[in-house]
C-alpha cells in the first residue's frame, strides 16, 4: 500500500456498523433492549451524545453525566464501541438566554432564533468559550473510557447555517483581512475597489458583504466565504486540540457532507488535512433516477479529501429521509447496495442516522435501523443481513481504491462562479461536475478528485469540468502535467479569473490560453431552452449542447468539432492541442451526456486508457490491500449481469469460488478476492 496507516477507531476490529444512538429520547429500560438488538444486527459502533448539551449541562456549570456514564458502560459490556460526540452543534436554551448575540444574523440583517440546530455565530467569543468548556469536561471524564473509539466533534459543520453578518463577525472579518493583506493598499488592489468608488481608507469602514442595492464587490464576497470557512475550522481545531491533550491516542473526526449538492460553504480540501480520520454523511436525492451516481461521486470525493486513505461513512439512511420535498422509500435491496457502494469506494464501514426511529421532533419520519414498524419489517431484516455481509468483509480493512483517472475540483472556484452577474445564470459549476462525473461512471472509470494544484502525474487522464477561478500555480501545474505526457480535458468557462476574481491579463482564457492553444474571443450564452448542434470534422455523429457556447480562435489547436448552428455557427467548438508529450482537449459548450461520453472516449483512447466492457448499470470498483485485491461488483439493474474476471478468486459474501466470469444477480452486490 502506498499510503501511511490512517488512525482507525480505537479497538474496532471489524468494519464499523451502526448509527446515531439517542437513548436520551427513550426511558432507560429501553436501553437494554436496544443493545440486545444491536448485537443481533451485528452493530459494532454507535455515535452518541451529539445533541446532548442541554442534558449534560442543564444550567451553566451544572453537569449531569450519570446517564452517559451508564450508557457507555452498557455499550462496553456488550462489545459495542462508541463514537462520542461533543454536543456543540446545539448550545442549550440557557446559553442563548445569557448570550442572544451568539445567534447568527442573515445577510438581510435578521437574527435567527433558538429552536432548531446549528444556530451559531462562529465568531462569538461566548460560544467559543462555552463550547471549549463542555468539550473539556467530556475529554477529562471520558478520555480513558474503554468504550470510546472515536471523538465526533460538532455535527455537519456549515449545515444549515455557516456565515453570520453580525457586528462580532464584522470585527472578526476585519482582523482576518488584516492578517491576509497586511495593508489597506494591498486589500484595495486585491478587491479592485477603484471600481464603483469603493476604495477603503480605514479598516473600520469594511463590513461583511451585507445586502446592497445592486451587485456587491465579488472579491469581497469571495474573501468572506474564505473567512467563514476559516472561522468555522478554527472552532473545530480548538475542540480537536483539547481532545488530543485530554484523550491522547483517540482519533478525532467531524462528519463532512462532501456531496456537492448538500454543503456549499466548506472547503473540504482544507478540512481533510485537519481531521485524524475523514468521515462523511451522504443522503440520496431520492427523486433522481440514478441515485447511485451521486453516491459514488460523494464517496470518491470523500476518499480524495482523505488523500486516498480509507475513510468512514458516518451517516446515511436505511430508507426515506424527512427533509426532501418528496421523501421516497428505498427499494428492496437498495439499503445494502448503497452501503456496499460506499465501502467499495474506500469507506471502512457503514453507519446510519439513526439507530431507533424517533417518536417526536423534526426527524420523526426519518428512517432508522430499528424502524417504527419494529423487527417484523423489511428494513430490520435488511439491516441484519447487511450486518452479516459487513462482518464477512472485515479483511478488506486498510485496503485502498485503485483509481483510473482524476477529476479536478476547487471549492473556491465554485464559490466564485456562483457570485452575481456572470454571463449566464444557467452555467453552474456543480452541474458540470455532476455531468462529467456521470460520464466517467457510465464509462466504468473509477475517479479520484484532485485540487488543481495537486500532483497529477499518476493519472493518465485528468478532467477539469469547471475551473472558472485558476491560480498561476494551478496553471503551471496543468502545463507540466500535459507536457510530461498527460491527457487533460477542460470544460468551458475555465481559467478566466485569478484568486481575487480578477480577470487574467489578455484574451480569455488567460490562465489556460497557452496550454489550450486558442483564444476565447467572446462568450456566447444561449437563450433558455435553445440547443445547438456540433458537427465532427471527421464526419462522425453530431453532438448537442445547450446553455453555453463560445467564439474560439485556434492558435495551434486542432478543431475536432464545429458549431453547426447557433451564435457561433461555423466556428470551432471542441479542440485538441498537443503540448510536449501530452494533449489537452477543450470543450467550449455545455454538452449533453451523450456528447460528454463521446469526448471522454476520445480522451481515454489518447491516454491509452481502456474502457471496460460492462453492462450499463453495473458498478465495478477495486480495492487493493495486504490480503489481496478485492473486486466489488454492484448491479443496479433489473437483470442479472455477468462481469468478466481477470483471475479466479473467492466471492466473500457467498463463499463461492469464481473463475473467468462473475454473475451478479439483479440488485445485488458481489465481492471477489483475488
Amino acid at each position: 500500500m502506498d499510503h501511511p496507516r490512517y488512525p482507525r477507531p480505537v479497538g474496532l476490529g471489524p468494519l464499523a456498523y451502526g448509527g446515531d444512538y439517542n437513548p436520551e429520547q427513550w426511558p432507560e429500560e429501553v436501553w437494554a433492549e436496544d443493545v440486545r438488538l444491536m448485537r443481533e444486527a451485528g452493530v459494532t459502533m454507535v455515535s452518541v451524545g451529539i445533541f446532548s448539551w442541554a442534558l449534560l449541562e442543564p444550567e451553566r456549570g451544572v453537569h449531569e453525566f450519570g446517564w452517559l456514564d451508564r450508557l457507555l458502560d452498557l455499550l462496553h459490556a456488550n462489545g459495542i464501541r462508541a463514537d462520542l460526540g461533543t454536543p456543540t452543534v446545539v448550545p442549550p436554551a440557557w446559553f442563548y438566554r445569557d448570550h442572544p448575540e451568539a445567534l447568527p444574523v442573515t445577510r438581510e440583517g435578521h437574527r435567527h432564533a433558538f429552536g432548531s440546530r446549528g444556530a451559531i455565530c462562529h465568531s462569538s467569543p461566548a460560544y467559543q468559550a462555552a463550547a471549549s468548556a463542555i468539550t473539556e469536561q467530556l475529554g477529562r471524564r471520558y478520555g480513558s473510557h474503554p468504550a470510546v473509539a472515536l471523538w465526533h466533534v460538532h455535527n455537519e459543520y456549515g449545515v444549515p447555517v455557516s456565515d453570520c453578518y453580525c457586528e462580532e463577525s464584522a470585527a472578526h472579518f476585519r482582523r482576518w483581512l488584516g492578517e491576509r493583506y497586511g495593508t489597506l493598499k494591498e486589500l484595495n488592489c486585491a478587491w479592485g475597489t477603484a471600481f464603483w468608488g469603493q476604495t477603503y481608507t480605514r479598516w473600520d469602514d469594511i463590513q461583511p458583504p451585507r445586502l446592497t442595492p445592486s451587485a456587491g464587490n465579488p472579491a469581497q464576497q469571495l474573501d468572506f466565504a474564505r473567512f467563514t470557512n476559516d472561522a468555522i475550522l478554527a472552532n473545530f481545531k480548538r475542540e480537536r486540540d483539547l481532545l488530543h491533550r485530554l484523550a491522547p491516542g483517540i482519533p478525532v473526526t467531524t462528519n463532512f457532507m462532501t456531496a456537492l449538492s448538500q454543503c456549499q460553504s466548506i472547503d473540504y480540501w482544507a478540512w481533510g488535512r485537519e481531521v485524524d480520520l475523514v468521515s462523511n454523511d451522504h443522503y440520496l436525492v431520492a427523486e433522481d433516477h440514478r441515485t447511485q451516481i451521486n453516491l459514488a461521486m460523494a464517496a470518491d470525493l470523500t476518499r480524495s479529501v482523505a488523500g486516498g486513505r480509507p475513510w468512514l461513512l458516518l451517516e446515511h439512511s436505511t430508507g426515506a429521509v424527512n427533509w426532501q420535498p418528496r421523501n421516497l422509500a428505498k427499494r428492496p435491496g437498495e439499503l445494502a447496495r448503497n452501503s456496499l457502494a460506499h465501502v467499495a469506494r474506500g469507506s471502512e464501514g457503514a453507519m446510519f442516522f439513526q439507530w431507533r426511529a424517533s417518536r417526536y421532533g423534526a426527524e420523526k419520519f426519518h428512517s432508522a435501523m430499528l424502524p417504527h414498524a419494529g423487527t417484523d419489517s423489511r428494513i430490520w431484516r435488511e439491516v441484519v443481513a447487511l450486518g452479516r455481509d459487513l462482518g464477512a468483509l472485515a479483511e478488506i480493512r486498510d485496503s485502498v481504491v485503485r483509481p483510473d483517472a482524476a477529476m479536478l475540483w476547487d471549492w473556491e472556484s465554485w464559490w466564485a462562479q456562483r457570485l452575481d452577474w456572470r454571463p449566464s445564470i444557467d452555467l453552474d459549476a456543480r452541474e458540470r461536475a455532476d455531468a462529467w462525473y456521470a460520464a466517467t461512471w457510465d464509462a466504468h472509470l473509477t475517479v479520484d478528485f484532485a485540487h488543481p494544484e495537486a500532483e497529477l502525474s499518476r493519472y493518465p487522464l485528468v478532467v477539469a469540468p469547471a475551473l472558472y477561478l485558476m491560480t498561476e500555480a494551478a496553471s503551471r501545474n496543468l502545463r507540466q502535467y500535459v507536457a510530461a505526457g498527460g491527457t487533460l480535458v477542460v470544460s468551458c468557462f475555465s481559467g478566466i479569473v485569478d484568486e481575487h476574481d480578477t480577470v487574467h491579463p489578455g484574451p480569455h482564457p488567460g490562465a489556460l490560453r497557452e496550454l489550450l492553444g486558442l483564444v476565447v474571443e467572446e462568450f456566447a450564452p444561449l437563450r433558455a431552452g435553445e440547443r445547438v448542434a456540433l458537427e465532427a470534422a471527421d464526419g462522425g455523429p453530431a453532438l448537442h449542447a445547450d446553455v453555453w457556447t463560445e467564439f474560439l480562435l485556434p492558435e495551434g489547436a486542432e478543431t475536432l468539432y464545429r458549431y453547426a448552428d447557433g451564435p457561433a455557427a461555423g466556428r470551432p467548438a471542441v479542440t485538441r492541442h498537443a503540448v510536449g508529450g501530452g494533449q489537452v482537449y477543450y470543450v467550449s459548450a455545455r454538452l449533453d451526456g451523450e456528447g460528454l461520453s463521446r469526448i471522454l472516449q476520445l480522451a481515454a483512447a489518447a491516454a491509452d486508457l481502456t474502457l471496460p466492457r460492462l453492462p450499463h448499470d453495473v458498478e465495478v470498483v477495486e480495492r487493493v490491500g495486504e490480503h489481496g485485491r478485492y473486486l466489488f461488483a454492484i448491479n443496479h439493474g433489473e437483470q442479472d449481469a455477468d462481469v468478466p474476471l481477470a483471475a479466479p478468486g473467492t466471492e466473500l459474501l457467498t463463499c463461492a469460488e469464481v473463475f473467468d466470469t462473475l454473475t451478479v444477480p439483479a440488485g445485488a452486490t458481489r465481492v471477489v478476492r483475488h
